[in-house]
């Protein structure tokens, strides 16, 4: 098969490129080329999309996979490739629903965001409708959080980077609250049997839902960690400015209440059609190997200090007192 690859340098566009190789496809990666490399093996071609697609003129492919969230760059890609091109694969996002706060949803229940606003998730719409625009057979995924090995973003790694130290550990909210994700290799692998396979629909891409004490333990296992969990109250932790999610002093993979939907969504049909995930222990060993193995560690961007953990601790533990 010959597949073509909007991107292939940097993190899942890159493993599926990976994988496309491996699996024995002829595969072409397009992108600027500056954020990272295409795997050996793959052809790669030179572009700005914000300039257009001359470069893959009159080259035929019978795959395409795009993650982009510009819909511009989505829709000039869908316009210039028109009639040259057997299948779409378009990556979205969870992030494109309008209503993250139920559990348990499936992808053609939930509502969309308008396409017409601005932020991400609109962008996200946006592009999925150019791409069934297409009349080309499509896959649309909206994956969920992308973790593991390549992912600089630590919304997952903090939790083996912090357990593998060893010590308190501060969890925030409670053991059984419900999250989610995906091996970045698990859902690239899924993505190019798909493309083999003509899958088309829409589907989202994460792992099955789970608590996320069991998570942790799993994690801990993974890094041969001893860490004792502190489980610090929801509202304790929002009234002395910690956030949830990412960014600085923050706590991944505990999110707003009202977001509670956004990890826990029903992925029976992907599962049902193919996705497998591995352990969150083999995981854990991937990130941190992977984080360690770096020639310069990538910065931690997500997660609590040392002394701002220590901090909260001895807050928490002296509260009645």
């Amino acid at each position: 098969m010959r597949m073509l690859i909007l991107g292939g340098s940097v993190f899942l566009s890159r493993s599926i490129a990976g994988q496309a190789i491996a699996a024995g496809h002829d595969v072409t990666c397009a992108s600027r080329g500056k954020s990272g490399t295409a795997p050996a093996g793959t052809t790669f071609v030179q572009l700005d999309r914000s300039v257009g697609l001359d470069p893959l003129a009159d080259q035929t492919f019978d795959a395409v996979v795009d993650v982009s969230s510009n819909p511009d760059h989505v829709r000039e890609a869908v316009k210039a490739l028109a009639g040259r091109v057997g299948h779409w694969t378009y990556v979205s996002s969870v992030s494109a629903y309008a209503d993250q706060s139920v559990p348990g949803q499936l992808a053609h229940q939930t509502p969309l965001h308008d396409p017409d606003d601005e932020g991400y998730g609109p962008n996200k719409v946006a592009c999925e409708e150019a791409v069934r625009g297409s009349g080309v057979p499509a896959l649309i995924c909206r994956a969920g959080l992308i973790v593991g090995p390549g992912d600089a973003i630590p919304r997952f790694s903090y939790w083996p980077l912090r357990l593998a130290k060893g010590g308190e550990v501060l969890v925030p909210g409670e053991p059984e609250r419900l999250v989610q994700y995906v091996d970045v290799a698990d859902l690239s692998s899924w993505l190019v049997r798909s493309v083999l396979e003509g899958q088309t629909g829409t589907f989202d891409g994460t792992g099955p839902a789970r608590p996320f004490g069991e998570l942790l333990t799993e994690i801990a296992e993974g890094v041969g960690s001893n860490a004792k969990l502190t489980w610090v109250d929801h509202d304790f932790l929002l009234d002395r400015g910690v956030e949830p999610w990412a960014g600085p002093h923050s706590l991944p993979l505990w999110v707003w209440r009202e977001y509670a939907g956004m990890l826990s969504r029903d992925t029976t049909p992907a599962i049902a059609a193919g996705l497998t995930v591995r352990s969150a222990a083999e995981t854990a060993r991937t990130t941190l190997d992977w984080w360690h193995g770096q020639k310069t560690e990538p910065t931690l961007a997500a997660g609590l200090t040392p002394e701002e953990e220590t901090t909260l601790l001895r807050a928490w533990h002296t509260r009645n007192h």
